[in-house]
């Protein structure tokens, strides 16, 4: 299956890729953010797959293609073009405390060895460059030893492995750090990092992980350090206007209900902005804690990171508050498109609001993966190219 390259403007490289066939293949597609951060940076994608056929109505909406509706464990390696690069966004649940930890090899995550079976049955067909992406709990996630795993994995087809963090807050009002793993085919490797790294990119846990794990063939590709952090936008960039009479805000019992969840210190500070002549919004949490179910506002104008909407901890909530006024909501399905660098022009064609928010809430950030093939994959592939 090929799938057609859509007209996207490409964000700004100084590398000269023009004759450079940049193709990738996209696992794990769900609403293809992936696809549409490496088209901004001239790549196309030539095969996506991704088993849930609502992530796929979405991706459809906008690409105007189909991708590979079906597990990864019963996609044939002898389907998939050869390609330049091989995208891994692969699930996250059973490296995070919701999945009780089962780690890479649970029933979700464990999705990550039939990605691993294809690159080995295509053999010298599979890709020079992987790129996997996935939560921080990659890094604790049974002491360490699924991060092992996954870099060991890599080593055994070859693929000498670099990894780095990125927090998608330098480029939109979100805090949100992924953890990126490149592998590259045939690279030279040693046993751990020579170039110190800021703790932006390489947090004391990564850095840690790498010192530890001396028998993984390492690289150290030349990665810049990324953008300063926003430190504002979610009220300006990304909030929508809702009428007030909107049934998407919640009635004052339920606004109540939430402000007797907060903190004195959280209910001092929604007081206070109450009081303010200007409106602000600022978005918040339920977290269940010893004392109780609490509802947790940020302070800054910058929105928390965005999850699957499965229970009670899951969905963003935002409460809207000035000028005597203190109001509450769930962030829209365009809010969470957006605070994942999504235009409005992407249209949103979903069954559900849980469906849609939950897809947003598990994709990639844009302007991240655009980032990291401006200054990492398109140096990287002009590198390799020169070497053939």
């Amino acid at each position: 299956m090929v799938i057609a390259s859509r007209e996207v403007p490409f964000a700004t490289s100084t590398t000269d890729t023009s004759e450079i066939p940049l193709t990738a293949i996209e696992y794990f597609a769900g609403v293809g953010l992936f696809r549409m951060g490496l088209e901004r940076a001239g790549w196309s994608v030539e095969f996506a797959n991704d088993w849930d056929g609502e992530r796929a109505q979405i991706y459809e909406g906008f690409f105007g293609d189909k991708y590979e509706i079906r597990d990864i464990f019963s996609v044939s390696h002898e389907q998939i073009p050869h390609a330049t690069l091989a995208t891994c966004s692969f699930p996250c649940i059973d490296l995070s405390l919701a999945g009780k930890r089962q780690g890479i090899h649970g029933q979700h995550t464990g999705a990550f060895w039939g990605f691993h079976e294809l690159l080995k049955c295509q053999g010298s067909n599979s890709p020079p460059i992987v790129l996997l992406e996935n939560v921080p709990g990659w890094l604790s996630s049974n002491g360490g030893d699924d991060f092992y795993a996954t870099a060991t994995a890599l080593n055994d087809l070859d693929y000498a492995c670099d990894v780095f963090v990125v927090n998608a807050r330098s480029f939109v009002p979100q805090s949100r750090s992924r953890v990126f793993m490149v592998g590259v085919k045939g690279a030279t490797a040693s046993t751990g990092f020579t170039n110190p790294r800021s703790t932006r990119l390489m947090p004391a846990k990564l850095k840690k992980l790498v010192d530890a794990n001396s028998a993984i063939d390492w690289m150290q590709l030349d990665v810049p350090e990324p953008p300063p952090f926003r430190s504002e936008g979610f009220s300006s960039e990304i909030v929508e206007e809702i009428p007030d009479d909107s049934s998407l805000w919640w009635p004052q019992e339920k606004v109540e209900k939430h402000l007797r969840m907060m903190s004195p210190a959280h209910l001092e500070f929604v007081n206070y902005l109450t009081n303010r002549d200007e409106i602000s919004h600022r978005t918040f949490f339920r977290r269940r804690r010893v004392v109780g179910q609490r509802a947790e506002v940020r302070s800054d104008d910058i929105a928390g990171c965005l999850r699957t909407a499965v229970g009670g901890s899951g969905k963003q909530f935002m409460v809207s508050v000035g000028q005597g006024s203190t109001r509450m909501r769930t962030l829209t399905t365009r809010e969470y498109a957006r605070l994942q660098g999504v235009p409005d022009e992407y249209p949103i064609v979903a069954n559900s609001e849980r469906q849609s928010l939950s897809a947003f809430g598990d994709a990639v950030c844009v302007p991240v993966i655009s980032w990291i093939a401006n200054e990492v994959l398109n140096p990287l592939t002009v590198a390799l190219s020169h070497k053939r």
